[in-house]
């Protein structure tokens, strides 16, 4: 019934509408959290979405996640204060290690002992902070044009590629705006680019989470941990991501022993929007059952 439903679910979660899941609460935070698909056979997918300060909203402005679910339960959360998930107060700690342990409280209230964790931009960092930390828990793991691994290892291209576009965004003073401005950008088709725009009316932009972040995670360095990875890792870029350049990407692939490789050629920072039924088919058959 899930399925003959899907074009109804796909509108309700791209208009950001849908009502959570459910939520577990900490003494920090109230995570709320969403799934799609049902528990079964397959090993659940997190998706944690990227920012920092954004809300999972910003990722389901297409149908691959409700088309991904069909064959496994794939689980958004909101990090702390962001979207639907609040905090006790705004003081809260911002740390990776906060995050991490928000991401596993939410494994552990679904009762999930293993799980698939797949992070796109920022979200590749918690996801990498959260193999890191309990790598007992991960069975494998898709970084999606992820950010560096340490802020400093950041390669963006925008200063050298669209300056002109960056000094009139510079201009503009209201966050909301700037965040369209800068999605604008990260685009390999500008038809695309506008379609997303025209359907993603509240990007569930947390300004102060996201500084908030940044501050408390500025010497995060988890290039150290990325050796030790057991777990079977895939690394995406699309070839023309001009906020996480694909030379990150490949860094990390380097990094992790016996990661695998795979390049969107058509695509900017969000191959799953850009190229769907491609990330599907290399997103499913990485993971398989």
């Amino acid at each position: 019934m899930r399925f003959l439903l899907l074009p109804v679910l796909f509108s309700a979660l791209a208009a950001g509408q849908d009502a959570p899941t459910g939520f577990v609460r900490t003494p920090e935070v109230s995570i709320a959290y969403w799934m799609l698909g049902q528990p079964g056979s397959a090993t659940p997918l997190f998706a944690v979405n990227g920012g920092p300060g954004l809300s999972h909203v910003y990722m389901l402005q297409n149908d691959v996640w409700p088309k991904v679910s069909r064959t496994r339960p794939v689980i958004f959360y909101d990090q702390r204060g962001t979207g639907a998930s609040k905090v006790t107060d705004n003081n809260v700690p911002q740390t990776m290690e906060a995050q991490v342990e928000d991401l596993d409280a939410v494994r552990a209230h679904l009762h999930f002992d293993k799980i698939d964790v797949l992070g796109d931009s920022y979200g590749g960092v918690l996801a990498m902070a959260y193999t890191a930390a309990h790598p007992e828990h991960v069975r494998r793991l898709i970084l999606s044009d992820s950010a560096a691994p340490a802020w400093g290892d950041q390669v963006h291209l925008f200063p050298q590629v669209f300056p002109d576009k960056l000094e009139a965004q510079q201009k503009n003073a209201d966050p909301e705006e700037g965040l369209r401005h800068h999605f604008q950008l990260i685009f390999y088709d500008e038809e695309k680019a506008a379609k997303y725009l025209a359907g993603a009316k509240d990007l569930g932009l947390a300004p102060g989470v996201g500084a908030a972040v940044r501050r408390a995670t500025t010497k995060l360095d988890l290039k150290p941990a990325l050796s030790k990875f057991t777990c079977p890792t895939l690394v995406i870029t699309g070839r023309y991501d001009m906020n996480v350049a694909p030379l990150t990407a490949w860094k990390i692939y380097k990094a992790i022993p016996g990661a695998k490789w795979e390049v969107f050629e058509k695509s900017g920072h969000l191959p799953y929007y850009e190229e769907p039924e491609k990330y599907i088919r290399v997103v499913e058959e990485f993971l398989g059952r």
